[in-house]
């Protein structure tokens, strides 16, 4: 929850802070009041999902990566209005080519474990992400780099063979301890990837038990100052309407709720009168994507029948009440890059039994499709817990069989299904989805050279052009130039249907009221997570200070 990673995979929010014990000024209360944040509490947060590990180099999920944003810092990281800032960075200079940045770290920065924080751990990091024994989806732009010195404990000078665009994002990385993880040659094997991990952030870890809760603790010396919430503890619950149930009767404090949830089932007094709902389009987008060697997918022409056979506008309609909107590319509406002229594929199962055809299938006496003696029947898979997701696959199942097409549903817990089935590419098709970020550049899911097992291409796409696009548009700071590259990759994805890509759902976050300075931005509500309060008076757990 603490700020959106800038990588693909992440969750939403941001950390900025104070510094030191100081105090904010007052500020105004529910009620118009003044109040003081005060320090203390604890926030427990519902989360369908578990960790996987708690260092996001190794790990592409988002409940892991949005538990290593509590324990760990990145050079860099997005503000409130998404621009971005220093974080263990002070300050940095670009060369006018923008093939060198020098970073001037801070200072005052410890490791949990009271060891100073230096440029020796961003070596370290460096060297750990092009590592080919480093299991990790986001090597790619650290390959990029021709050479990083560490001048002194302070200074880190990074250089470029040639312009990369996303370079100074992709140091908002989360920094690794080298003095804890150097005798570690794979550092996903390391306790602190498994039980223990050691950062810079704002929370220290203190436990976790698997499937049920993580446990995390403010940091006192936190160089931005000790966060105002003194724990938070992130309880695991896979099914969304036992966390409704938890969160009215005072299990939990935070969750995301459901479309139904916030449209239909929290429109009360009591409701109104304990939380705030927050909603807001967020970079994220749902997709159903084929395993293109699959001898049902090969065909393009059966992935856009598959399209035309989809109604988008019944899913967000039944799906997510009103709250999302159609997506044609990997881009949200309203992005600088979302192109909205690609080819479209307006629900038509005539069209989409006619493609069919074209591509050799044939409409047998029961209303099923078949092509050499084989029926058109294949698999989704989802993740369990995600309901959206699941009615989501119901809504498509009947829809395909409108068309003649069976499509079993299996829903599968998230660690098993990511580690057992979509890295292994053990699917016929997913109903998944990506949460991305600001920067356009997404190399590492439509690159060719991105399908292995531990990479983000988990269809197989594989397409020169937009190999040769990706590669430009990252190769050139020229906004128009970059522009233009990633409306046609757009134009060519929208072409070909590797995925349907199916909707942007709106974020639904809910909130205690006892919790104060959430202030939504463009960034979301999570950006200034240290800054959140509760008052003395409305303190639950009290024996957290």
């Amino acid at each position: 929850m603490r700020r959106p990673l800038l990588l693909l995979v992440v969750l939403a929010a941001l950390a900025a802070g104070c510094s030191g014990e100081k105090r904010e000024a007052p500020v105004k209360g529910d009620a118009g009041t003044q109040e003081a944040p005060a320090y203390g509490d604890a926030l427990v947060e519902g989360s369908n999902g578990d960790v996987s590990g708690f260092l996001s180099a190794v790990t592409s999920d988002s409940a892991s990566h949005g538990a290593a944003n509590y324990i760990f810092n990145g050079l860099v990281r997005y503000d409130k209005n998404l621009k971005l800032e220093g974080e263990l960075a002070e300050s940095w200079e670009v060369a006018p080519d923008g093939r060198k940045i020098t970073f001037r770290l801070r200072k005052n920065v410890k490791w949990h474990d009271n060891v100073p924080f230096t440029s020796d751990d961003v070596m370290f990091t460096y060297r750990k992400m092009i590592d080919p024994k480093t299991p990790t989806a986001y090597g790619e732009a650290f390959k990029q780099v021709r050479r990083v010195t560490n001048p002194d404990p302070y200074t880190v000078i990074v250089e470029y063979d040639k312009p990369y665009a996303p370079a100074m994002e992709s140091w908002g990385l989360n920094i690794l301890p080298k003095h804890l993880l150097e005798k570690y040659p794979d550092i996903k094997q390391s306790p602190l990837n498994k039980s223990h991990p050691i950062g810079t952030g704002p929370y220290k870890f203190i436990e976790w038990k698997p499937g049920a809760k993580i446990v995390f603790e403010a940091n006192p010396d936190y160089f931005e100052g000790k966060p105002y919430i003194a724990r938070v503890v992130t309880r695991v619950i896979p099914d969304q309407a036992t966390m409704f149930l938890e969160l009215k009767s005072g299990g939990i404090d935070q969750m995301t709720l459901t479309p139904l949830q916030y449209s239909k089932q929290t429109d009360t007094e009591e409701f109104r009168k304990n939380f705030r709902k927050y909603r807001y389009l967020g970079f994220a987008y749902t997709y159903l994507g084929f395993r293109l060697d699959h001898p049902f997918f090969k065909d393009k022409r059966v992935r856009q029948a598959i399209s035309h056979a989809i109604n988008k506008k019944e899913l967000i309609d039944g799906v997510l009440f009103g709250l999302g909107q159609e997506v044609t590319g990997p881009y949200k509406p309203g992005h600088w890059v979302y192109n909205p002229d690609v080819r479209k594929y307006p629900h038509d199962p005539a069209k989409a039994k006619a493609l069919l055809a074209e591509a050799g299938w044939k409409l047998r006496a029961d209303g099923t499709m078949e092509k050499d003696g084989r029926k058109f029947a294949f698999t989704v898979f989802t993740n369990a817990g995600n309901e959206s997701r699941s009615k989501t696959a119901a809504i498509i199942q009947q829809q395909l069989a409108a068309v003649g097409i069976k499509m079993e549903i299996r829903t599968l817990e998230w660690a098993a299904f990511i580690n057992e089935f979509v890295k292994k590419r053990k699917f016929d098709a997913l109903i998944l989805g990506w949460a991305t970020g600001p920067e356009p550049d997404q190399f590492d899911i439509w690159s060719s050279t991105k399908t292995g097992p531990d990479e983000l291409n988990h269809v197989g796409f594989a397409n020169a052009e937009v190999d040769r696009l990706l590669e430009g548009g990252r190769r050139t700071f020229d906004m128009e130039k970059r522009k233009k590259a990633y409306f046609r990759i757009q134009e060519i994805l929208a072409e070909e249907q590797p995925y349907v890509f199916l909707y942007a759902p709106e974020a639904l976050p809910v909130f205690h009221k006892r919790v104060r300075g959430i202030e939504p931005a463009p960034a979301g509500i999570g950006y200034n997570f240290i800054k959140w309060y509760v008052p003395k008076a409305e303190q639950k757990y009290t024996s957290y200070q």
